[in-house]
């Protein structure tokens, strides 16, 4: 166990001095990789996407032009919070907002503002405030860089894999079998619960975002439960799952929306 310490010292310390803070929570987070990097693969990936003959992008019709108008009010009220707020320069967000025809109930924010929604999903999201609350909890993931932050979460833990294989080099094989499976399946259940946590970190600042744009965020409940009624399969245990489950989603959003309408401007 000796032999362990200098390795569990040097993940602090490198832990430690890779931290940035996500705007309105205040929650500090580990950050190994740059936004350039991320936001510029995200950004060939949208476009690549885009220009894919198997995607069937949506440019003109009403649908589409909600979401472009939901998703610029939403741009544009979380951009004038993060100049009020001293994040600008931390941002370089080159925002695009465009719907693409699918049955897949979904939608998604690349790092770098880039936002898809999934016509199958309009059904569910059948109101604009409906529709604010998902693309808002979206956008919430890229403003909160829970892309990156999974990346360095995962580079640590391969990191801490092989110190750790190191540490345990001299024991059996038997050992260091057991030893490799104990850490494999603990660093699963830790990340996801690092998951289960940037979800309901999503939800809030995607309910200050819909209500900074001037959407009610008490909205939001009914949303996820119309999105908790298209989940008819079987569910995971939360313990084993990416995200929380509806009820804790729910119960969560509940307890947020005081918060969020703070921020609510009819």
């Amino acid at each position: 166990m000796k032999k362990f310490r200098p390795a569990l010292a040097l993940i602090f310390i490198i832990a430690l001095n890779s931290c940035s803070t996500v705007p309105l929570t205040g929650r500090r987070q580990l950050s190994l990789v740059g936004d350039a990097e991320v936001n510029q693969s995200a950004a060939a990936s949208y476009k690549q996407l885009l220009t894919d003959p198997k995607t069937k992008v949506v440019g003109s019709g009403a649908d589409a032009q909600r979401v472009k108008r939901i998703g610029s009010n939403l741009a544009a009220s979380i951009e004038q919070y993060l100049q009020q707020n001293g994040y600008a320069n931390q941002y370089n967000f080159q925002w695009e907002f465009n719907l693409i025809q699918s049955s897949e109930v979904n939608a998604w924010c690349m790092p770098g503002g880039k936002v898809a929604v999934y016509s199958g999903l309009l059904p569910v999201a059948n109101t604009d405030a409906y529709l604010a609350v998902v693309m808002g909890h979206e956008i919430g993931h890229a403003i909160a860089r829970h892309s990156a932050e999974r990346i360095s979460q995962q580079t640590l833990a391969q990191f801490g894999g092989s110190l750790a294989g190191i540490a345990v080099a001299k024991q059996s094989q038997v050992m260091q079998g057991l030893f490799s499976q104990a850490y494999g399946v603990g660093t699963q259940v830790v990340l996801l619960k690092y998951s289960r946590d940037q979800e309901s970190e999503a939800d809030r600042l995607g309910l200050t975002f819909m209500a900074m744009a001037g959407y009610d965020p008490r909205e939001a409940v009914g949303f996820w439960q119309r999105m908790a009624a298209q989940n008819k399969g079987g569910a995971p245990p939360e313990l084993l799952s990416t995200h929380p489950s509806d009820a804790t989603r729910i119960a969560n959003i509940q307890r947020l929306i005081p918060e969020a309408m703070k921020y609510y401007k009819k």
